[in-house]
């Protein structure tokens, strides 16, 4: 029986495929820095911040001499911020929470995802959030799923996980979770929540 709904949270909670696409977008369209030079520059040290090796304080002053701009780390902040949201998507997330334990499981930067929930008032319908760079591992293994499962107490068989990059959902699988991939091209949300519902049947 399924008692837990696990999503991941860039391009299946969001309208952007990745987080660093939200962030270099907006970062670029708020300083008049060409979005090529900002992604260039960001992603150099996408990987570490994934994976929690820096943060982006730690990274912040390289970043800003590299694209040749002193810019004021609250852009940052506010890139956060106005990340895009899809409102089917989190509408669901609260109807569901009223019947399921629900968790987020994501390959993410913590700073991020901590003041994105916060400043859409969003923890609370999350039992759980796992995050790559305060676990130091991601969804390519099977440790943050481990951990996820440790926190609620729960078999891999009560939960589905929903992603929306196909790679992603091979771990779970293997492990036991039901997993179901998001359609991020199209993002139809009526037959998502049909697949969604028959699997919780």
């Amino acid at each position: 029986m399924i008692t837990v709904i696990l999503f991941d949270f860039d391009g299946v909670l969001t309208i952007d495929k990745t987080g660093s696409e939200s962030i270099t977008k907006y970062i670029s369209s708020n300083s008049n820095v060409p979005l090529d030079v900002v992604e260039a520059c960001y992603y150099r040290y996408n990987q570490d911040l994934l994976c929690g090796k820096i943060t982006h304080r730690d990274m912040w002053k390289s970043f800003c001499d590299e694209i040749g701009h002193a810019l004021d780390y609250n852009i940052l902040i506010d890139s956060f911020k106005n990340t895009k949201l899809d409102r089917d998507m989190i509408t669901l997330v609260k109807e569901l929470k009223h019947r399921y334990t629900i968790g987020m499981v994501t390959d993410n930067k913590v700073d991020r995802i901590e003041t994105i929930l916060e400043f859409n008032n969003l923890n609370k319908y999350f039992d759980v959030v796992s995050i790559s760079a305060r676990l130091h591992s991601g969804k390519e293994a099977n440790y943050i799923f481990n951990d996820t499962l440790k926190k609620l107490n729960v078999l891999p068989e009560q939960c589905v996980f929903i992603d929306n990059t196909e790679n992603n959902l091979v771990i779970p699988k293997q492990m036991g979770f039901r997993t179901l991939l998001f359609d991020d091209e199209n993002r139809n949300f009526k037959i998502f929540k049909n697949q969604l519902q028959d699997m919780l049947k």
